[in-house]
């Protein structure tokens, strides 16, 4: 082969190597912008934002006033005892729902996760964090919260009270009774006649002796 038509033909090479790179180049621009065209920005998504304009209503306004006689869901709080615990500005003495042992199961569920931190799960104020150092808080057996109703309760886990927080946000309203119902429980648990128990459970006892 003569030398000439040696670089001739690694010079053709080379050109369609470069055309080639440039074709595919060519290709991903074009994808891009196919890409790019049918993109919508999640970052500007097409709606109203709040206080918004909007040529759409005659008032220019996007927020639109509620519908008369509409009211929110969860509320239509109207029943002042089951929603606030008390009646005339005191705490209730009596449950407003059924107390069942579903409600005591959920109670005791709700407790453990929510109270026992702090209040323990006997109810002593001897919770892993208070072992930790967190400020402790009053046994649940203590006279003056045995003898407290049902609404002071709902109205602490609801509001809070000294270094407790609310947990009005963290646990809903039939939850709230049933751990008020729950402390009850645990409440009579520590403080019950052994006399009054059934055989089986004095027998189990028993046995723990």
């Amino acid at each position: 082969m003569a030398a000439g038509s040696g670089w001739q033909f690694v010079g053709n090479q080379k050109a369609r190597y470069v055309l080639a790179r440039w074709f595919v180049l060519l290709q991903a621009a074009g994808c891009l912008l196919l890409a790019s065209g049918c993109r919508q920005d999640m970052h500007d998504q097409p709606k109203l934002e709040p206080l918004e304009f909007s040529d759409f209503f005659t008032d220019g306004a996007g927020a639109r006033p509620l519908v008369a006689g509409t009211v929110a869901r969860e509320m239509l709080n109207e029943d002042e005892v089951y929603y606030t615990g008390k009646v005339n500005g005191q705490p209730v003495t009596t449950f407003p729902v059924e107390v069942t042992a579903d409600l005591l199961g959920r109670g005791r569920e709700r407790y453990d996760v929510y109270c026992s931190p702090c209040h323990s799960r006997t109810g002593y104020g001897d919770g892993m964090v208070v072992r930790r150092g967190f400020r402790r808080p009053p046994s649940l057996h203590s006279d003056t919260l045995r003898m407290s109703p049902p609404g002071f309760f709902f109205d602490v886990i609801t509001n809070g009270f000294g270094t407790m927080p609310d947990y009005r946000v963290e646990v809903s309203v039939r939850d709230r009774w049933a751990i008020a119902a729950y402390i009850r429980a645990l409440q009579i648990s520590q403080r019950v006649d052994v006399a009054n128990l059934p055989q089986e459970d004095r027998d189990a006892l028993e046995k723990v002796r």
